[in-house]
């Protein structure tokens, strides 16, 4: 394992991190180049790393080897220290305090997808890695002829975060093509839990704060991987042409209510193009808000605030966040 630092690191105290994880007759120990073989960053920006570019820095950054990698450090900070997952970044603000504890980035080997077998349900299953961005786990279902995946082309984020959150896009959602997922426990258990265990309801699961989803099983249907190559064309002109993807945003910001759409909300309440500071209410698609310059984290979530204090204005509708929001304020 190496010991990361950060470009600005003459700015922190090299004795330690802010957070201490273990306290032994007084002392305070903390997380140091003996408790896993990944990588380790202490005082981690994140603002990088998430679609926002904007928010704090983690107390660390770690960057697990393996399964057992990621185990044996969270069984280390259990009760301790809090451990957040972040895949790639989207729809999460980062709050301008910095996150406390462990985040945990899955990278290169929990990045894959792969087909179980050739014969009957292996063939039509793809087993694939926490780390794996949605778009990798639809291109390996078509060239499978796996159909059924292909609104996983419409989802920016990985499989670690779109099985927590029953992420879902075009009418479909994970819990139509869950079998089951691995998942590293608070407590640094690894269990496998088939989907009907996951307390599955829009944009929710009834997994625990800290849990970290290592891998998932999808399955599908039996499809010619040149009509599952148009859909998911299809998917990406939609998105391309309904929502400002090539900005600083992080995704749909809030869930729509049950037979509403949130955006038309947004839109009724005269939200679109509504500003704080560098935070403002996208002209193309009033669900996402975007960081149109050096926005803060607090001008973004403040601008969202806004935006559901009018909207339940206007209708008497209390939109709820779809972003996560985490971290010290």
């Amino acid at each position: 394992m190496t010991m990361n630092q950060p470009d600005d690191w003459a700015m922190y105290d090299h004795g330690a991190a802010p957070f201490s994880h273990i306290e032994e007759d007084g002392e305070e120990l903390y997380l140091n180049q003996d408790d896993a073989r990944g990588d380790i960053t202490l005082n981690a920006p994140l603002s990088k790393l998430v679609w926002f570019k904007s928010g704090g820095a983690a107390d660390y950054l770690f960057e697990p080897e393996d399964t057992d990698d990621l185990r044996s450090l969270i069984s280390l900070v259990a009760g301790q220290m809090p451990v957040m997952a972040l895949g790639l970044g989207s729809n999460l603000i980062i709050r301008d305090g910095g996150v406390p504890g462990v985040v945990v980035r899955l990278g290169k080997p929990f990045s894959y997808a792969k087909r179980e077998g050739e014969e009957g349900d292996a063939a039509l299953t793809l087993n694939c890695g926490g780390g794996t961005p949605g778009i990798l786990v639809a291109s390996a279902a078509r060239d499978a002829g796996i159909a059924g995946l292909e609104f996983l082309r419409g989802i920016p984020g990985t499989v670690g975060g779109f099985v927590r959150m029953n992420g879902g896009a075009y009418g479909r959602e994970v819990a139509d093509i869950l079998i089951d997922c691995e998942v590293v426990m608070p407590d640094g258990t690894l269990t496998r839990l088939p989907v009907e265990d996951l307390g599955y309801s829009y944009r929710h699961s009834a997994l625990p704060e800290g849990a970290v989803v290592v891998s998932a099983r999808f399955r599908g249907e039996p499809g010619d991987p040149e009509e599952i190559g148009a859909e998911m064309d299809r998917i990406a002109k939609a998105r391309e042409e309904s929502q400002p993807l090539r900005t600083k945003t992080g995704g749909s910001t809030f869930k729509n209510p049950p037979n509403m759409k949130a955006w038309q909300l947004v839109d009724e309440a005269g939200c679109r193009g509504l500003m704080n500071g560098d935070a403002m209410v996208s002209e193309k698609h009033t669900n996402f808000l975007i960081n149109t310059g050096d926005a803060s984290s607090a001008e973004i979530e403040g601008l969202g605030e806004e935006v559901r204090a009018r909207v339940y204005a206007k209708s008497g509708i209390e939109l709820e966040w779809e972003i996560q929001r985490v971290g010290r304020v």
